[in-house]
């Protein structure tokens, strides 16, 4: 079960790719755009878009698995020829990571099991307070005139979250469901569309209903209907020590890694054909939603604001550096340790975190050696955690 958090660390710039792409690409909520209404006017001209080639279609056919050999490892790629380990390093932990609060497992348990069980309910019978899920309608202009991606219908925002720019999310605090208003904000000068950076902006307003969230009881019972056959569970006991199991290899292995880029040195140029794969990684999404609206990736990307691909993927190049660094620091690691991930221990490890007897679902959609890629990077940490706990 721990290593379903292992993958976190090892794979997670890598998932986090996809929320990422859709931040940087779509025009969002945060700037009174949201993802949906930024893709309205490019399908609009989807028919003149379809015409123009796209130099980025060959993403279509991108393979999470073409840069990886059968061990997991970048083929051809040698990582301690780009990663300098201190002789004699050695992980170590602090008592605050090898200790789990029962309030953050309270919390795990409520805000990742039990919120995909809940009830959700309208209200409309009181005002909306800082903390609420409201349901909204808006739409937005600049000295009257309506901006592109600035409309959205039925959107759902948590007040006091902060994704909506300036004060606009405390502007909709004290309104009752069906009332409209006005909500004034201005963008920041640092805004990422030249157009509306610095702009006083008028976003009419209408709020639709508070959502009220219902958890269901934690009982035994329950959670020997819902997680008995996908996580072997079946009492409050078990589920409350694989939580703790889950955030106590959480805190282990983001300490770890922490210590890892503090103590281990990482050359400058990497490989690049590594450095190739993530770019195309964090391309892949923001490319998907290009093609569901008939348009081309430069074009779905400057409707965020960006003035082309190349200038998203400088915005990002923090990310991808650091996918970069991470994959060459857990191989380095696996060189050093001996580390292989073979196709039995891929089999066993798909096996016992996804609760199927056929991995083939997730080395169809991914390739076997994506997969043994991420479970190698597993097996590192624990490697890593086992020494520091020794």
């Amino acid at each position: 079960m721990k290593r379903i958090n292992a993958l976190r660390i090892t794979a997670g710039l890598l998932a986090g790719t996809l929320a990422l792409g859709l931040a940087g690409c779509g025009a969002t909520a945060e700037s009174g755009a949201t993802a949906e209404t930024a893709e309205q006017p490019q399908a609009a001209a989807s028919g003149e878009s379809a015409a123009q080639e796209d130099p980025y279609a060959y993403l279509s056919d991108f393979d999470y698995s073409s840069i990886f050999d059968e061990n997991g490892y970048v083929a051809g790629v040698k990582a301690t020829d780009y990663v300098t380990i201190p002789q004699g390093f050695a992980p170590t932990l602090s008592d605050a990571a090898n200790t789990v609060a029962e309030e953050d497992i309270q919390s795990y348990i409520n805000e990742n099991i039990l919120v995909s069980y809940a009830e959700t309910t309208q209200v409309t019978d009181r005002a909306a307070a800082d903390g609420d899920t409201v349901n909204i309608d808006f739409a937005g202009s600049i000295d009257g005139v309506a901006f592109d991606g600035g409309t959205a219908e039925s959107y759902s925002i948590t007040l006091g979250s902060g994704r909506f720019i300036d004060n606009f999310e405390e502007q909709i605090v004290g309104h009752m469901p069906g009332e409209s208003f006005d909500v004034i904000v201005t963008f920041p000068e640092d805004y990422q569309s030249a157009e509306l950076a610095g702009k006083e902006a008028v976003f009419a307003t209408t709020l639709n209903y508070v959502e009220q969230t219902t958890l269901p009881e934690l009982t035994d019972a329950w959670v020997q209907e819902h997680l008995n056959q996908a996580l072997g569970l079946t009492s409050v006991a078990g589920v409350n020590d694989y939580v703790r199991g889950l955030l106590l290899y959480d805190q282990q292995a983001n300490e770890i890694y922490n210590e890892l880029t503090s103590q281990l040195t990482v050359a400058d140029e990497a490989p690049a054909e590594l450095v190739k794969y993530f770019e195309d990684y964090y391309l892949l999404t923001p490319y998907l939603y290009s093609q569901m609206n008939g348009v081309t990736l430069d074009e779905f990307i400057t409707s965020g604001g960006f003035a082309d691909t190349a200038a998203y993927l400088e915005s990002i190049a923090g990310y991808i550096d650091g996918a970069v660094q991470q994959a060459l620091i857990m191989q380095a690691l696996a060189e050093t340790y001996g580390i292989v991930c073979d196709t039995d221990t891929m089999n066993a490890e798909i096996m016992d975190q996804y609760g199927t007897d056929d991995p083939t679902t997730y080395t169809e959609q991914y390739g076997e050696t994506y997969l043994k890629m991420s479970i190698l990077n597993s097996l590192v940490m624990e490697h890593l955690i086992e020494m520091a706990n020794a």
